[in-house]
């Protein structure tokens, strides 16, 4: 293939594209002021009708232009045929008269290639501005209007075009940023639901399996169960509380820290499951508080996962090192060995938190017994 064939290709599916492309959908409605636009469009013509002197038919170039004011107010929802209609009448017009419409208020016919390239179809622009530059060519070679007004009209119309377009373009790239903000919101609160809210169901649903199994032999046992899933579920819902309210811009919202490393103690002193053995050392001072709270959530994640999984398990140990560099976190529980492990979203939730602050989380079956996780962020994250 040439050089020229390549172009020539490039070209074809250049045009295909553009041909193809669809309307925005957020295409704004006729609507009040576009009433307004048209009456004062209106008055104006009437006035310059009226007033010049040196329009060469005065009462025909008035009521021409008025009797197509009225496609402005379509000129959004169907912005090909309004400028179809428009162009094409003003060119017939012209062709009966011998001369273009010659007032200056007419300039308002602007809106209709603006908006055709500002909220067309791909389809609807390529037609359009076939219709608008023939008309022109068409009143420059009859002589209806002098050379150097048509070159002024071409280039006023692609500046025209040139503008829609970019306007057009920035905000779909803007629409298409927000949907990305959007979506990263969703999946930051999916994790967030996943490592609070589950955390507590799991010490709810192993305190009720141990409540049920000792409520015959032992009635103090299954009370001191419920009383856990009381606190545990009294926390779960402040929790969510919190998150919802983050969401409503009406409400405001939870201005408690995050979570942070100190906050890992806490683990150790849930009755529910193992025995959670908790171990913090290095500098951990300054830990930027993303950071932090992203240590804690893997901790709590890791932690949630054992009791949840590790069968026979009788200790869980959560070891959090941090230097100059990096934070290191490992959990491990004393499980049976060789226990299979669901994957489920909380690992690749795991491994997504700690890969959003450049660090990695890997999960697997320990050196001898249980399942062990390690994680490292490094410090300067934020």
């Amino acid at each position: 293939m040439t050089g020229a064939d390549a172009y020539d290709r490039g070209v074809r599916e250049l045009l295909r594209s553009v041909w193809a492309e669809p309307r925005p959908p957020d295409v704004p409605r006729r609507n009040r002021r576009d009433c307004v636009l048209v009456a004062a469009a209106a008055v104006a013509v009437l006035a310059e009708g009226l007033l010049r002197t040196d329009l060469q038919s005065p009462v025909a170039a008035t009521l021409v232009t008025l009797a197509l004011l009225p496609a402005l107010l379509w000129r959004r929802t169907r912005p090909l045929p309004m400028v179809a209609v428009a162009f094409a009448g003003a060119g017939a017009a012209a062709f009966a008269l011998g001369h273009e419409i010659d007032l200056v208020s007419g300039a308002v016919v602007l809106f209709l290639p603006w908006a055709l390239f500002r909220w067309g179809s791909g389809r609807d622009r390529i037609l359009g501005a076939a219709v608008i530059l023939v008309k022109i060519g068409l009143s420059a070679g009859f002589g209806l209007t002098p050379v150097a007004d048509a070159v002024a009209g071409f280039v006023v119309m692609f500046a025209v075009f040139a503008l829609a377009t970019a306007v057009r373009y920035r905000v779909t790239l803007r629409s298409r940023e927000l949907e990305r903000v959007r979506l990263l919101e969703r999946e930051r609160l999916a994790r967030d639901l996943h490592d609070t809210v589950a955390h507590h169901v799991s010490a709810m649903a192993i305190r009720a399996q141990a409540g049920i199994a000792v409520a015959q032999t032992r009635p103090e046992g299954a009370v001191d169960a419920l009383h856990v899933i009381e606190s545990e579920a009294t926390r779960a819902l402040a929790e969510m509380r919190s998150m919802v309210r983050t969401l409503r811009e009406s409400e405001p919202a939870e201005l408690a820290p995050s979570p942070g490393i100190p906050d890992i103690r806490r683990l150790a002193q849930e009755a529910a499951g193992p025995v959670v053995e908790v171990e913090l050392t290095g500098d951990l001072d300054d830990i930027p508080p993303p950071l932090g709270a992203a240590i804690y959530r893997l901790a709590q994640e890791s932690v949630t996962n054992a009791r949840r999984h590790a069968r026979h398990a009788t200790r869980i140990e959560v070891r959090v090192a941090a230097d100059a560099g990096a934070v290191r976190l490992r959990v491990s529980d004393d499980g049976d060995p060789g226990t299979p492990r669901p994957g489920g979203f909380g690992l690749a939730g795991m491994a997504e938190r700690a890969g959003l602050l450049g660090g990695t989380c890997e999960a697997g079956p320990g050196p001898g017994r249980g399942w062990t996780v390690t994680a490292a962020l490094p410090r300067q994250a934020t």
